[in-house]
């Protein structure tokens, strides 16, 4: 049996980048509850939304389409459910009433995102009240508790999978702070106490719930959700907010709660010898690629599984994978086992070390070679890492000190800078996370000196009047709050965007718009035409758009010019057979102007001496 002793010591990680193979699966299980009473159907104030006439229920199911569409793309193994309560129609397994689980043909009710649930789902507003209805929350004489069976309805379709494994949450939409303000007395008070025991029921069973409130005036989570909820005192003004901030940024809330804590790998962190504490990292950001080609078969159309074998060479029968691999050395065959190549190749433990700390100033910006990680404590495996973690944060952000630190991956070890971050809050949320990033730094010879330029006194340098100018200009055309979060690629969008027309069977290809071409809107504003203008004409002078044109024109001269020699040349050339005079070897009886007219024609030199001439057109010509 022959084997390949060149990739006895290869790496089998299949990985560039350890941190970015997940220690276990992180899928995420959600389920949509949306507000289907006739308050929700509602016009939005038009200073609220772009779109005049529109609807809170239209807002609540379009940014739920969007979010599938990014869903499928970025995170295709998450499963979803989608139900609507205050409905006039049930259906859903319990038989309750006033809860409508929406799904499609050829698919469960909680399962991946699908183009066909996306593009019906997307439409259901127009058929929404014929095929399904609205009600209001709770009518004075009924006991049908339409909130409490919808948690209900959710908590069953999260019955799959396990919290160890799998994210599970749900997502309420409504523009009504207080569902039970139709009733009164004691059976007000047993509603509120039932819907509050199902929403903790189901928090005990790992799930979590949260609210995307709608509301034209301000929503009160006070009144009712914040016990839904388990709202502290201090975090309730997060969510007393104005609808206007909540509707246009509604479908941004969303996606940061659907992709929110993904952490890709659980770190050991060594502080000290025998102190050590636990630390999730996340991968903030990174380079967006388009999806992995995935080969189908020709006939079913169904997704090819690869699979390894081994096959003796000597007999051809199919053997298991050998224990022993065989590696030449000094013209013997050592033997090595699995277990000991592992170790071979296991440079460190894979822990994160502290080292030291150093003032931030040392720390440059070239020292980032690429996208940094981000950690933050957990108590899972380590009780009182957190606390740890925090005391350090603490010292590391007051003494203006950032962390050295080794991490021995399998792949890549290397020296890592630990910068602390402290949280940034604002009216609709969170912005920034308390951590530390986790920036990789470079060795010694991953930094390039560049050759210093040598400059003399004869060298043009900018007057004071043309920098004067060029600030001028920079100011006028600086962007304010600039982030590379702000701009998409044009490229990776067109792609998706083709992808999700064929999917969706839409009829138009969608219009990229691409936010990498200049602001020309911007750009024509008559302060930054003045100071463009104002910088030109102290840099090249007044008359500097007459001497483009002037030099424009004479190029235009210069081409007819040309032309007009080509033709000359291509009438007189034409009226020679080439390839028989270089036969008999008369091209040496011809004159250096009938060389050239053929030279010219055929774009070759015209340069030279005549037997420079001749040999160039007999090496054009294969002779």
């Amino acid at each position: 049996m022959d084997l390949d002793p060149d990739g006895i010591f290869r790496d089998d990680s299949g990985s560039e980048d350890d941190l970015l193979r997940e220690k276990e699966s992180t899928k995420d299980f959600s389920v949509y509850l949306v507000d289907a009473s006739p308050k929700m159907f509602g016009t939005v104030a038009t200073n609220e939304v772009d779109e005049m006439g529109e609807t809170f229920f239209h807002a609540a199911v379009k940014c739920i389409s969007e979010s599938l569409k990014a869903q499928i793309i970025g995170r295709s193994s998450d499963e979803i459910a989608i139900c609507f309560f205050n409905t006039r129609e049930k259906k859903n397994t319990q038989d309750l009433h006033g809860v409508y689980v929406f799904n499609v043909a050829e698919r469960e009710l909680l399962d991946r995102p699908t183009a066909r649930l996306i593009k019906e789902f997307s439409g259901i507003e127009n058929s929404f009240i014929h095929h399904i209805g609205s009600r209001y929350w709770i009518e004075p004489a009924s006991r049908e508790n339409s909130l409490y069976n919808a948690l209900w309805v959710a908590q069953a379709l999260l019955r799959k999978g396990s919290v160890k494994n799998v994210s599970k949450r749900i997502l309420i939409f409504t523009n009504e702070d207080n569902p039970f303000r139709s009733i009164s007395g004691a059976a007000k008070a047993d509603m509120i106490r039932t819907s509050l025991q199902r929403a903790k029921d189901a928090q005990e069973l790992g799930i979590s719930i949260e609210l995307l409130p709608l509301s034209s005036k301000e929503f009160d989570v006070s009144i009712f959700y914040a016990d839904l909820l388990g709202l502290e005192g201090g975090e309730m003004p997060l969510f007393l907010t104005s609808a206007d901030e909540k509707l246009e940024d509604m479908a941004n809330q969303l996606q940061k709660r659907i992709f929110s804590k993904r952490k890709v790998k659980t770190i050991m962190f060594v502080i000290a010898s025998g102190v050590s504490i636990e630390v999730n990292a996340y991968a903030l950001i990174r380079p967006s690629v388009p999806g992995a080609i995935m080969w189908l078969d020709s006939v079913t159309n169904l997704p090819l599984k690869m699979e390894r074998t081994f096959v003796c060479a000597d007999t051809g029968a199919l053997v298991e994978q050998p224990r022993m691999h065989f590696q030449e050395f000094n013209g013997e065959m050592v033997k090595f086992t699995v277990e000991e190549l592992a170790e071979i190749k296991k440079v460190s433990d894979g822990h994160l070390h502290l080292l030291g700390f150093k003032p931030l100033d040392c720390l440059k910006d070239y020292h980032n070679l690429r996208p940094s990680t981000f950690i933050y404590p957990t108590d899972e495996e380590i009780i009182g890492s957190t606390c740890a973690f925090v005391a350090l944060h603490r010292s590391m952000v007051r003494l203006q000190r950032f962390a050295v630190a080794f991490y021995g991956s399998s792949t890549h070890p290397q020296l890592v800078a630990l910068v602390a971050q402290d949280e940034i809050i604002s009216s609709s949320g969170q912005l920034e996370p308390p951590g530390m990033h986790m920036i990789y730094l470079p060795y010694s010879d991953d930094i390039r000196y560049p050759e210093e330029l040598q400059i003399y006194a004869g060298t043009p340098r900018a007057t004071d009047d043309q920098i004067k100018k060029a600030s001028a200009l920079l100011r006028r055309i600086d962007l304010k709050d600039f982030s590379v979060c702000q701009f998409s690629n044009p490229a990776l969008q067109r792609h998706y965007g083709i992808l999700q027309a064929l999917a969706l069977g839409e009829d138009e290809m969608p219009n990229v718009k691409d936010e990498t071409l200049p602001d020309e809107e911007g750009m024509a504003k008559p302060g930054v035409v003045r100071a463009i203008e104002e910088f030109k004409f102290a840099v090249y002078g007044e008359n500097h758009d007459q001497e483009e044109a002037a030099k424009k024109g004479s190029t235009t001269e210069a081409s007819k010019k040309r032309k007009a020699i080509y033709e000359v040349a291509l009438k007189e050339s034409a009226s020679y057979d080439w390839a028989d005079i270089a036969e008999h070897g008369k091209l040496k009886d011809l004159t250096v102007i009938e060389l050239k007219n053929y030279l010219t024609v055929h774009g070759l030199p015209v340069t030279g001496k005549k037997e420079v001439l001749i040999s160039r057109i007999l090496t054009h010509l294969g002779k």
